[in-house]
């Protein structure tokens, strides 16, 4: 029997950091690993899936999901050390949660984790990175379930892994992962987290509903840098803006739509290419969306 919460017809909205996206068909949020396993065994082989943490990266369209969304806010958030230097986490737990967790085992390395704003699945998803560390760099096993319900244990050997985005030959979704860290102190690690946060704080919008960074950063330069070159910080399409205070984010001014903010991102990727002969490649996921 299961155990989780399903809730039918969700506006996505609500689940997303965009605060924007239409229904999806269903909403389901497991209680635990077991009952997530028991209830892909409900869905049909071929049904639509789409797995939210926090819901930052992601920009659901105005007509919604046509399939089963898993939720994972509030539930695989086991944590814990398992040796001197290695840490094993659940899908779920925030990278915030998951960076002070590593300070104050008396680790470094973690800290920049502090910075995303979303969850380890999320993060090793993307392969999320700021300040010139990314997730994988310390990634030494992931557990991942496929639609059958099956858990398998992998190694980074067993991805592709690139700049702000992973490879993988199976259709999979992360559970856990197992992160090895150097020895460091705590005092110092919390002070790192502190002062990464202000430099977030200070260069981002973080008061205004956004997804983050929209797009990867293109070899040798900053896509922020190329965006204000074309004159299009503060550039609106209805109530999607372009941040005043770093141009690659997208703000929700209050009433945006999903297609004003993915207008906006075309017009930004149209306008770079045609002033810098660069092709902006959103960081963002879209799903079903075919442009990129």
């Amino acid at each position: 029997m299961l155990r989780g919460t399903r809730l039918p017809h969700v506006e996505l909205a609500g689940y997303t950091s965009f605060r924007v996206g239409g229904p999806a068909k269903q909403l389901y949020q497991p209680a635990d690993r077991a009952d997530l396993i028991e209830f892909l065994h409900t869905l049909a082989p071929t049904e639509p899936l789409l797995w939210i943490g926090l819901g930052s990266n992601l920009l659901v369209p105005d007509t919604g999901f046509p399939g089963t969304v898993i939720f994972l806010q509030g539930c695989l958030t086991h944590l814990e050390k398992i040796d001197d230097t290695t840490l094993h986490a659940e899908a779920g737990v925030s990278c915030g949660t998951f960076a002070r967790f590593s300070a104050k085992q008396q680790l470094t390395g973690g800290e920049f984790l502090a910075g995303i704003p979303g969850t380890l699945g999320g993060a090793l998803k993307m392969n999320a990175g700021c300040h010139g560390a990314e997730t994988w760099d310390h990634v030494i096993a992931v557990e991942t379930i496929n639609r059958q319900g099956i858990i398998h244990t992998r190694t980074p050997d067993e991805f592709n892994i690139h700049y702000r985005h992973i490879d993988s030959p199976h259709e999979e979704w992360f559970l856990s992962a197992d992160f090895r860290f150097s020895p460091g102190n705590t005092a110092e690690s919390l002070e790192k987290i502190k002062s990464l946060l202000a430099h977030r704080k200070a260069t981002q919008p973080t008061h205004l509903p956004n997804c983050g960074s929209v797009f990867r950063n293109p070899p040798h330069t900053h896509a922020a840098k190329l965006i204000e070159g074309c004159g299009l910080k503060g550039y609106r399409i209805n109530d999607a803006g372009v941040s005043e205070k770093h141009a690659n984010f997208i703000i929700n001014h209050g009433h945006a739509t999903a297609t004003d903010i993915t207008q906006l991102i075309h017009l930004i990727q149209d306008k770079v290419k045609e002033k810098y002969g660069i092709s902006l490649i959103p960081e963002v996921v879209i799903p079903n969306e075919t442009r990129v």
